[in-house]
């Protein structure tokens, strides 16, 4: 299946590097430079480790390959980033969402000694410590990881899940967006009603008050009533919200997963590309295993 899973990533870069107008003045085309860090990255290693062309086999064997400064300097490069962007999203499907959408977040812990001066201290579940970033993503009930992002370990779940909804495709009246309980705030439920979806997480509890009750949102108040009428809907609904440890779960738990932060990523913009490139190795790996599936016509 890894044959599989790179022959449809190799074609997808290729088609998001002929969307973009052609450099002649580039010594190494785009799609080379991008197929070498998805190369790198599959196999948990450094970027040098890409340029030696012992470190490659029948599966992708490039002509020629850049210089280590050379590649370190065109991953960077505008063009790149943008490559690296069309891929995920046309693997990711973005423009194909569910009607039921998870976010959460996932932390990334690295050596409570390490130097790198992006990295905060913070919670890694509810009674542990840790120092790193953290994955906040919103999963599809297919287990596609549509827009995600990667913030320093010390910042709420709540307003980097409000902000990212400015990335998701147009909701409706079908979309349910599921959560727990760090998520229920007045903002997100407002945020999501402004966008035609409707807001569904673990509610922190009952108010009363008619202050409290007009300032919440109408989003919310429907949400209490419902609980309040029909509390089995709303917890069978909200069953829903394990779809997405699983979707962590199939993002780590294999062969050149998410597994850890390696020693040699570290900074921000390093540790974002490097957790995008896993994210859309997932989606490669996806699409192949359904390629790789029987027929049932």
């Amino acid at each position: 299946m890894d044959q599989i899973q790179w022959k449809i990533l190799y074609q997808t870069i290729r088609r998001a590097s002929a969307s973009l107008p052609r450099d002649r003045r580039l010594t190494f085309s785009d799609v080379l430079i991008v197929a070498m860090y998805f190369w790198a990255v599959k196999h948990d290693r450094a970027m040098m480790w890409a340029c030696d062309r012992k470190n490659y086999s029948s599966v992708f064997r490039p002509r020629r390959l850049p210089s280590a400064s050379q590649f370190h300097r065109r991953i960077k490069s505008p063009r790149v980033l943008s490559i690296l962007q069309s891929v995920h999203n046309a693997l990711a499907g973005v423009n194909n969402p569910t009607d039921v959408l998870i976010v959460d977040g996932k932390a990334l812990t690295v050596n409570p000694s390490t130097q790198d001066p992006d990295t905060r201290v913070g919670y890694v579940s509810a009674k542990m410590m840790g120092k790193g970033y953290k994955l906040h993503a919103y999963v599809t009930e297919d287990r596609r990881i549509l827009c995600w992002c990667v913030r320093p370990l010390n910042e709420h779940e709540m307003p980097i899940a409000t902000l990212m909804l400015d990335h998701l495709p147009p909701m409706n009246d079908r979309t349910l967006v599921l959560a727990d309980g760090n998520y229920d705030s007045h903002s997100l439920h407002k945020a999501v009603a402004a966008r035609g979806g409707r807001f569904v997480p673990n509610l922190r509890g009952e108010a009363k008050h008619e202050v409290t009750l007009r300032q919440m949102g109408a989003a919310r108040r429907q949400l209490l009533e419902i609980n309040r009428k029909a509390r089995p809907l709303v917890r069978m609904v909200q069953r829903e919200r394990g779809t997405i440890e699983r979707g962590f779960a199939h993002l780590c738990n294999y062969g050149g997963g998410l597994t850890s932060l390696p020693p040699f990523v570290r900074r921000l913009p390093r540790v974002r590309r490097w957790v995008g490139a896993k994210i859309t190795l997932l989606h490669a790996r996806q699409r192949a295993r359904k390629a790789c599936q029987p027929s049932t016509d």
